[in-house]
């Protein structure tokens, strides 16, 4: 499977130490399957004029035996894993974790769910109108030194 990673420099050699905390799946380092959303995602360095780049891998397609939370919609589970990795208080040990990101319409919600204007089931409410963007955290240096090929870098 390809995946993308845009960043401000070219990553040959992805790793877990530079991602920040209290992203939505963890400290990791994150990817996504969909080529015109890592795009846009460059897009927003370009428009800070900074360097884009868009770095290019394969994910092995056997990954069995390794640890993966695949969360498929934008529900009660997704919003409980995302809200206590925001909050710092995930405690999973997952190599991988696949599902919805929280991109700029999801975003609106979730904080003001996090702030107390809108209970869960509200929360929930309004995502499930949601198309999830799928991204994947790579959560363990070991499985992203085993699974993960880099393949090239374009500078956008």
């Amino acid at each position: 499977m390809i995946l993308y990673h845009s960043s401000t420099v070219e990553v040959k050699e992805p790793d877990t130490t530079h991602s920040r905390l209290y992203l939505d799946f963890g400290k990791g380092f994150y990817l996504t399957s969909i080529h015109e959303q890592a795009v846009r995602y460059a897009e927003r360095f370009l428009r800070r004029k900074r360097i884009a780049w868009l770095n290019t891998y394969e994910l092995k397609d056997n990954l069995e035996g390794w640890k993966i939370l695949y969360l498929e919609s934008y529900d009660k589970q997704w919003l409980d894993f995302v809200s206590a990795c925001r909050a710092g208080n995930d405690t999973s040990d997952y190599d991988m974790v696949v599902g919805g990101i929280a991109d700029d319409r999801v975003i609106l919600t979730l904080d003001r769910y996090f702030q107390g204007e809108l209970t869960q089931e509200q929360a929930l409410g309004l995502l499930k109108y949601e198309k999830p963007n799928i991204q994947y955290c790579i959560r363990s240096e070991q499985m992203l030194k085993q699974c993960l090929t880099f393949i090239s870098s374009e500078q956008l």
